[in-house]
This record gives C-alpha cells, structure tokens and sequence, in this order.
C-alpha cells in the first residue's frame, strides 16, 4: 500500500457577481486562472489545484460544492475576487461535504498608486468581498481555514500546503478499512474505544477477524514468494548471520516472511488500509509479526499494536498527511525515561513494529527471544531513529467525544550505544521539558500508544481537527500544565455545548 497519489484534486473557486458585466468578469477569470495556475505548480502542495470558471449565482455554487464531494475531491480553496454576495453561497456552503480552505488575497502585491481608477476598485475588491464571505461562513458554522496575504509568499504557500496535507489525511479517513485480527490487550484502558462514533466522526469502518483467519493466508503463501522476500531483505538490509541462508535461523526469516506475504494478500483482498495484532491472540502464528509490520507500515498501512485500532489509524492518515514530506512515520510508544537533571530525554520503542522509515540509518535484520506471547523468537528491524524536529500524537475515546494530544518534540541520537536493547527505538527531548509535557500529557488523558511524525507538524494537525470537528491539545516549547489544564477545562465545556442536547 502507498500513500494517495499527487494526482488528488483540490478545487479553485472564483467568487464574483454578473454585476460588473462581461469585460469584468473575464479579467477576473484570467486573475484567478493564474493565481490557481502558480499553486498547481507549486511542489510543496500535494495535490493538483484544478481552476473552476467563475462564480456568479447561486444554481452555480450550489452545484459545485456537490460536485466536489461527488467527484471525490479532497479539498476546495474560495476567493472573493470581487465582492459576491455572501447570501449566494447559503446553499452551496451548507452542502460542502469537502474541506475549506479561504485564500484571502488579490491579484497583485503592490498598489499602482498613479493609476488607481474607479475601473481597478471594482475589479480588485477582495479586501471586502471576502469579509462578506467569511461572514457567511461564520454564521453558518463552517469549518474551514482562513489564510491571508498574496500567493507569491512562501508562508501562504506553506499554510495552504499544510492544509492540502490535513485534506489528504481527511479524505484518507473518510474511505479508510481497518482490520483488527484478534481483540485488543485484556484489561487495557486506553485501547478500547467507540467504533460507531469513529465511524460517525471520521469514516473509519473497523472490523474484526480471528487470527486463524489471517493464519490460513499465511500458509497459503507459495515458495518462490518468499525466496522473493528473503532476497529482498537481504538487498534492503544487514542481516544477522544467523538468519543467513546458512545460518541455523534461517527457517525464522522465511516463516517471518511467509508472514509478510500473507499479510499484504489479507489486506489487499480485503481493501484494508490498516491493521492491529495483539500478542495475547496469535492463534496458530508461530511468530509475533515483526519485520512484517515494519514493512507495511513503511508501505503506507497504519498499524496499533495490541489492538489499538485507534493508533492505526493515525498512523494511516499520517502516512497519507505526508505526501510530499520528507521523514518518516511511524506508531510509537514512550517506555522509559533518562532523568538526569537537565538533560532529560524519553526512549520510545516498542515490541517489535516500529516503522523503519525513521530509521537513521540501514536497519538491521535481527531474531531475540520475546518474553510474552509465547511463541517463537520473532524477526525484527532493529535500528536508531533519526535525529531532528517530530511529533507525537495520541487519540482518546473520552466516552462523549474523542481528543486529539500531541506533542512537539525533538528526536536526538541515544546519549551512549544500546547494544542490549533488540528494538528499533527513538529518543527524543518533548518540548517544552519532559517534567511539563509529561504532566500536560497525563492531565489531557492521552493514550500511551503514539504516532511519531517527522513530516507532518502541529498546523497541519490544527486542520485536521478543524475538519473532523475534534479537539486538539498541543503541547508545545509554550506550554505550562497549569496553562493547559485551564484550556481543557475550556474545551470541554465548548464541545459539550457543541454537540447539542
């Protein structure tokens, strides 16, 4: 599985009326032809920004905005070029089933002060013409984005690059099947959650297979495809010698394999996008799945362990957020901290399954005992992740809604060499300091499962939530605890009041 493809489609609405006559409304057609044309081409933004002809009266906004979302668009960018009577777009915004994106901008940079005529002021009236606009928007309750200032500003173009990230993400979303083989982790808090309202909330269909179901998959896998595979590991990766073909494990590195190979022929078939095991249910598995969770979420699947259906499905959407990104993503849990005065630090791994798209360097292709599930040492990518600026995210089910927690970090190489520790790991500094983050995290609830990101950052998340309608706690280098237990005092009296009675 890869992410969505660049060729995903974002709309550009010109806003206009059949006032100003025809001479008019062809130079604001040209205008917004080249405004729309400059962020086609534009490489940050991940998706294809397709020019819509102007709007001049209801019928016509009211059917483009149901196109959008009977075409499969992931996202539309409105400009008031000229002043459109915001009453001609009641209709159309309450259909928008698509994200919105306001461009608050004009044609030009500089003002031609000489030759400003009465002719340049009726052609060049965003300065209002989107105020009325945004009006509308406000008064209808819609979701949307607001970014202001001339696209030739790389802090525009990023602003709507991040947008078109968190549409990509949304639209992921909204057609994502997720299959959970097994329940999750007995007596397990966090990990439990709302299917219904997941799906109700963000389009995810979440379904449950037994392991035997995903086990006859596996045995069914032919030969030659895992010799296919065992190559393939070999090309990609530093293999232990005793997983070698003469080495006395190598049968392990095959049944990993014959894993793998199953696995993507259970998904595929089934049109699955994302996926959980849980080491307390592995039913005729000879091995907890390694190497084979790692690859696939290199390949775009998101994955929870332990059932964490909720995670994986993050890892998804930010697997599809990062189009056109460089850095990796990859499902992530905190385990134990360095408290050293001063140079605090978290080292974050797992099991097994973490994404070797961090990875700083070549990983290596190991097998260690496993000291629960009860099956045989499993296979495994072991590697450091790569030092720079990330995120961590978590999603809560809270019972009546769901919360958005992420934190800003900044992911170092380990202070001394793990030469004992046979996981892929990635230590990090959470912003501001680990004693606040760490505080703000456990005063907002947040899951102990994580998403790591290294190419998706906390606007493009802001979007997100904007378009799920869900909460976002973002612990950042301005965060105090006492400061953000006031602001989910906040939140939680603003979403109950949102949801209605």
């Amino acid at each position: 599985m890869t992410s969505p493809a660049p060729a995903a489609e974002v709309w550009f609405l010109t806003g206009s009326q059949s006032l100003y006559g025809p001479e008019t409304l062809r130079q604001v057609a040209a205008q917004s032809q080249q405004i729309a044309a400059r962020l086609d081409a534009d490489p940050a933004i991940p998706a294809r920004v397709v020019w819509k002809p102007v709007l001049t009266s209801s019928a016509e906004i009211l059917a483009v905005c149901r196109d959008a979302a009977a075409q499969g668009v992931v996202g539309v960018i409105a400009w008031m070029h000229t002043f459109s009577p915001a009453k001609m777009w009641i209709a159309g915004l309450d259909a928008l089933r698509t994200p919105l994106l306001h461009l608050h901008t004009q044609a030009n940079v500089a003002l031609p002060w000489s030759e400003i005529d009465m002719d340049f002021m009726n052609l060049n009236q965003a300065a209002h013409g989107d105020r009325e606009f945004g009006y509308a928007q406000t008064r209808l309750g819609v979701a949307r984005k607001t970014v202001a200032g001339h696209v030739s500003s790389p802090r525009v173009t990023a602003r709507i690059a991040a947008w078109t990230r968190a549409a990509t993400g949304y639209a992921t979303m909204r057609s994502l099947r997720l299959v959970r083989f097994g329940d999750n982790m007995r007596d397990v808090a966090v990990t439990e959650g709302d299917k219904v309202e997941a799906e109700l909330r963000f389009g995810v269909s979440v379904n449950t297979y037994g392991v035997n179901d995903l086990v006859h998959a596996v045995d069914a896998v032919p030969d030659p495809r895992i010799d296919e595979l065992v190559e393939e590991y070999a090309d990609l990766y530093r293999l232990d010698p005793a997983l070698r073909p003469d080495g006395e494990r190598h049968g392990s590195l095959r049944y990993a394999a014959r894993i793998e190979a199953g696995l993507r022929d259970f998904l595929r078939a089934g049109g699955y996008g994302a996926f959980t095991t849980n080491f307390e249910d592995l039913g005729g598995l000879r091995q907890l799945p390694g190497i084979a969770v790692q690859r696939l979420m290199a390949d775009g699947y998101g994955f929870g362990g332990e059932g964490d259906w909720k995670t994986a499905v993050l890892v998804r959407t930010l697997k599809a957020m990062s189009v056109g990104t460089t850095g990796g993503t990859s499902f992530m849990e905190d385990y134990t901290y360095d408290l050293t005065p001063g140079r605090e630090l978290v080292l974050g791994a797992h099991m097994l399954e973490v994404c070797p798209s961090i990875a700083a360097a070549t990983p290596t292709v190991e097998i260690h005992p496993l000291s629960i599930g009860g099956r045989e040492d499993p296979v495994r990518l072991v590697f450091d992740a790569r030092p720079g600026p990330a995120v961590v995210l978590g999603l809560a089910d809270l019972g009546e809604r769901f919360r958005l927690v992420a934190n800003e970090i900044d992911v170092v190489a380990p202070p001394q060499p793990l030469p004992k520790l046979p996981v892929a790991r990635a230590v990090w500094r959470p912003r501001p300091d680990l004693t606040a983050s760490a505080e703000a995290w456990l005063t907002a609830g947040a899951p102990h499962h994580t998403v790591l990101s290294q190419a998706v950052g906390i606007e493009e998340l802001d979007d997100l939530a904007e378009m799920t309608r869900t909460e976002l706690v973002a612990i950042d280098a301005d965060t105090t605890p006492r400061r953000l237990a006031h602001e989910i005092r906040s939140n939680q009296s603003y979403f109950r009041l949102a949801r209605g009675f």
